[in-house]
């Protein structure tokens, strides 16, 4: 009975499509009566039907197809929607979870070696009982010159738009078979309620760079367990169609759907089946499923479509004792003693011993699996350099600097309540961000990455040491780190009040960031990147500045996220690396070069300063073209000396703020600049915000301390033609009609 239970949930984990296409038990009717229920080898179930009388209503109207052999067994049943007019071609239906697999187009497009495209195609599914699964599915991209976008409607009537890219330069740059990681390869999850998609595959340079082994853009939803990557893929991904998992339910025809009621003109009700079923509301509130009660099975659309479970013969476990029997109950079982009184003390006795039996063996079990944990978090602490951390740690142990603390996997489990999804405070295409109370009441952060490069385990070891080391007001204290788990747990101070990001863009929150707050993040967040680039132990570069890494302590800006990081060798000036950063914040230099400069991080800072003057986000799809791109949006209106028509309305009619507002401006122009070496430092752009402040503070310093060269020196205004703006929005435009971001963060906060 154990081995049959478990072959039957191995089978059901390998392929879910067969234990929905070959189940029909008594208990679990098919059709309404004296309907077909066969189309091929696919069971066709209730509400769908082969016909308008056999089915719920005509978005269940199944058209049976076996002329066509696309699926493995040989026949094709096809779904037609006349509202629309779609076809899609269904290869599994499941009742009991409202599910479809379905077999949708892969959208591609394609090059020739003269840079025309020569094959282009943009799928959509419109149909309006199918939402896409965002459990069971993921939203593939392949190429290396590639980027696509999926649009369609969230729940209700939102509008939706994601996206994914992919950029390489080489066949041997591509990931490993298996791994669709970015290169070659991206994959991103998908929304809840997800309908009326289309897929757009676009390419950034037609594929020229890349045309001897890559083509072509493809993009496609696909079930998560039925692909996996393979650098072939690149040359010829030649399958034009792929399963996909589709959740189905019924429209609600009234505003509201109560429980009960199967009078099928009673539209007041959700129609289920009989007494033994319930309706469930799905979650925009639109559409409904119904499932059996607790205790029965079956098809719970049909009028005697669920029935009682037997729960005495199984296949379920029973926890009947040894000395009693199984006696079936409406939708549950009770167990009775089989013996008379004189006998139960002697299955009082067997129980006894039966249970100390139990107990040896559970104990024994327990410490044997304890003994494997422990061996476990001992081998993942030296995998993860836990060694070399504590090497380097007991080094700096008799200098003045803290140094990090190395938390165990079993205080940062009992800090988050075992990671509870109440203590999450942040998600990101690279972790999970969680809340943590430690024993001394402190509140941490702790950053779960979701990936971990085993070959860079002695430089994660070495930004772990030297980002203890910062003590720096603006920026987020690193605490330490636990190393025993399989991707490494980084611990940082608490920040309560949440990114630059929510502030500037949320309505509510913006109106309180007034000039003078906006004037101080901004030279706090400079300050602590001067402090990286020439006031740390070793230099850093933090390669992914933008407001959402930029925290909030009380209106104090807080520098975090140093997932990106480089670390600067004190005889180098600039590094080679894979591009990293995130879309709208990019300096387009270090993307076109790959060569990584501190002035990369002065280009995204100067996107944050725009931010903070405009109020509007990097990168804005809803806008027109020229206006998506924020720093090439800025420039182009500088430029027209049009600044107060973009720059927030609040600012504008603050008084005696106008002249600080243009020289900030003037600042992030500089820092805008398309060449990285007539871009300011970050210690530059420090002083002159610093020096703004201390004026907003005291504006009679103007008249008694400062003479007008050294104002025109500390505020300087690198004043050059408009010819300096026009190649600089050439150059930010050539990029900024990228739609995603590249490697790290397509989210453009």
């Amino acid at each position: 009975m154990v081995a049959i239970y478990f072959l039957g949930v191995m089978l059901l984990l390998l392929s879910p499509e067969l234990i929905i296409i070959t189940k029909s038990t008594a208990a679990d009717y098919i059709a309404l009566p004296g309907c077909p229920h066969r189309c091929g080898h696919v069971d066709i179930r209730y509400p769908f039907g082969l016909s308008e009388a056999c089915s719920l209503n005509k978005n269940f109207l199944i058209k049976c197809n076996s002329t066509t052999t696309t699926s493995s067994n040989g026949t094709t049943t096809v779904l037609d929607t006349p509202i629309f007019g779609q076809n899609v071609v269904v290869t599994g239906i499941s009742v009991k979870h409202p599910e479809m697999t379905i077999m949708w187009y892969v959208a591609r497009s394609c090059y020739n070696e003269s840079g025309h495209r020569v094959k282009h195609n943009n799928p959509t599914l419109k149909v309006p009982t199918l939402t896409i699964s965002s459990s069971k599915n993921k939203f593939v991209v392949l190429g290396c010159d590639s980027y696509a976008f999926l649009n369609g409607f969230e729940n209700r009537t939102a509008n939706y738009s994601m996206g994914c890219m992919s950029i390489c330069n080489s066949h041997d740059d591509v990931a490993d078979d298996g791994s669709c990681s970015g290169i070659g390869c991206c994959q991103v999850e998908l929304p809840k309620g997800l309908k009326n998609v289309t897929i757009t595959p676009k390419s950034f340079n037609r594929h020229k760079a890349v045309m001897g082994f890559n083509p072509c853009t493809y993009a496609f939803v696909v079930e998560q367990e039925r692909f996996n990557f393979s650098r072939a893929f690149l040359g010829d991904f030649s399958a034009r169609k792929l399963p996909v998992v589709v959740d189905w339910a019924i429209e609600i025809k009234n505003d509201t759907c109560r429980q009960g009621g199967s009078a099928r003109n009673d539209d007041a009700f959700c129609h289920c089946g009989g007494m033994n079923t319930e309706a469930e509301p799905t979650s925009d509130g639109l559409r409904y499923n119904c499932k059996c009660k607790e205790g029965y099975d079956g098809n719970p659309y049909l009028p005697a479509g669920c029935q009682e479970i037997d729960e005495c013969k199984g296949p379920g476990p029973i926890n009947c004792t040894k000395n009693q029997y199984c006696v079936n109950t409406p939708g549950s079982y009770i167990c009775k003693d089989r013996r008379q009184l004189p006998l139960n003390k002697i299955a009082v006795g067997v129980g006894v011993g039966f249970s100390a039996l139990l107990i040896c063996g559970s104990w024994l079990y327990l410490v044997l699996k304890q003994r494997k944990l422990i061996q476990l978090k001992e081998k993942l602490f030296k995998q993860n350099g836990g060694l070399i951390l504590k090497q380097k740690l007991s080094r700096e142990a008799n200098s003045s600097t803290e140094t990090a603390k190395i938390f165990t996997e079993e205080e940062l489990k009992k800090a988050t309540l075992n990671y509870d999804e109440s203590t999450i405070i942040g998600q990101g295409g690279f972790g999970t961000v969680y809340k943590g109370f430690l024993p001394d009441n402190r509140i941490i952060a702790i950053k779960k990455s979701k990936l971990v490069d085993q070959n860079q385990t002695e430089q994660f070891i070495n930004e772990v040491v030297v980002l203890s080391q910062i003590n720096h007001r603006n920026v987020v204290k690193l605490l330490g780190c636990c190393l025993e788990t399989e991707v490494p747990l980084l611990v940082y101070e608490f920040v309560p009040n949440g990114t630059l990001s929510e502030h500037i863009h949320s309505k509510e929150k913006s109106s309180k960031l007034v000039w003078e707050t906006r004037l101080r993040i901004a030279a706090e967040t400079a300050e602590a990147l001067s402090y990286l680039h020439s006031a740390a132990s070793t230099p850093i570069i933090h390669r992914d500045v933008k407001p959402s890494n930029i925290l909030l302590d009380n209106y104090t800006a807080k520098v975090s996220d140093f997932g990106a990081l480089k670390l600067v060798p004190v005889d180098q000036t600039e590094l080679a690396t894979m591009v990293q950063g995130t879309l709208g914040y990019l300096d387009p230099e270090y993307l076109h070069t790959n060569q990584l400069t501190e002035k990369s991080d002065v280009y995204s800072f100067g996107v944050v300063l725009v931010e903070l003057l405009t109020g509007m986000k990097a990168i804005s799809f809803d806008k027109p073209e020229e206006e998506r791109g924020l720093a090439m949006h800025f420039l182009s209106s500088l430029k027209r000396d049009r600044l107060f028509e973009i720059v927030e309305s609040e600012i504008v009619n603050e008084e005696g703020n106008k002249e600080q507002v243009e020289e900030v401006a003037k600042i992030a122009k500089r820092c805008l600049n398309v060449n990285g070496e007539e871009r300011p430092t970050m210690k530059e752009v420090a002083m002159e915000l610093e020096g703004l402040r201390r004026m907003e503070k005291h504006p009679w310093a103007n008249e008694e301390l400062i003479n007008l060269e050294e104002t025109e020196y500390l505020l300087s205004e690198t004043s050059k033609d408009y010819q300096d703006i026009e190649s600089s929005i050439n150059a930010i435009s050539a990029y900024d009609s990228i739609r995603d971001h590249v490697l790290l963060d397509f989210s453009g906060r």
